[in-house]
């Protein structure tokens, strides 16, 4: 069952991470659905519950370590498929439109991917946090042309500084879009042609 409401910090120390983690959990009874380092020497918490619960734990959190403490996000009507991209669920595309937004950190591409989804008729197809991406985050959004320049559009205004670049691709290349079904790491993906292309030589 998804939770009404989470929030995410994000440390620049592990250990001021680790204690505003315990910090968090001793206030208030949220359930901690993960917690860790990421690329390049961050800390992440990410905790949910009642509305609350993950306000009061939130609090605490930011209180804990704030000389440490690079951004937060609370979200306390988090939407289902932003919640589910978070732990890890992938979608698959249904329209030709792509949408990607890259920011510096974890909290801003969630703050945006909420965004995006709550204002646009959209969908996170993926979303990556910091871990193999030296610290930066990105996402995939879903739909047709003009919803996905609104989802890319509100998702940059939310991101704010953390902003590294977005874009809406409209009539995503085909190949490109089964690379992108197949995963976004450079390992995922196999050896891809085009339809007519000649073999590769070998």
């Amino acid at each position: 069952m998804r939770p009404p409401a989470i929030a995410v910090l994000e440390f620049a120390s592990v250990a001021a991470g680790v204690k505003a983690a315990d910090a968090m959990l001793k206030r208030a009874p949220v359930a901690l659905f993960k917690a860790g380092t990421i690329h390049p020497g961050r800390y992440i918490v990410l905790v949910g519950g009642t509305v609350a619960s993950v306000q009061e734990a939130h609090r605490e959190g930011c209180a804990a370590n704030p000389a440490f403490l690079l951004d937060e996000v609370l979200l306390p009507d988090v939407h289902p498929d932003v919640y589910d991209a978070v732990l890890g669920s992938r979608q698959e595309a249904a329209n030709d439109t792509l949408g990607v937004v890259e920011t510096r950190g974890v909290a801003s591409i969630i703050r945006a991917a909420d965004a995006a989804v709550k204002g646009a008729f959209v969908q996170v197809t993926e979303l990556r946090m910091a871990d193999d991406l030296g610290g930066n985050s990105f996402f995939l959004l879903d739909g047709l042309v003009a919803d996905v320049q609104t989802g890319v559009r509100l998702a940059m205004e939310r991101a704010g500084k953390e902003l590294l670049f977005g874009a809406s691709i409209p009539r995503l290349d085909p190949t490109l879009r089964d690379a992108l079904s197949a995963g976004t790491t450079f390992k995922a993906c196999g050896l891809l042609q085009p339809e007519g292309a000649e073999g590769v030589a070998r």
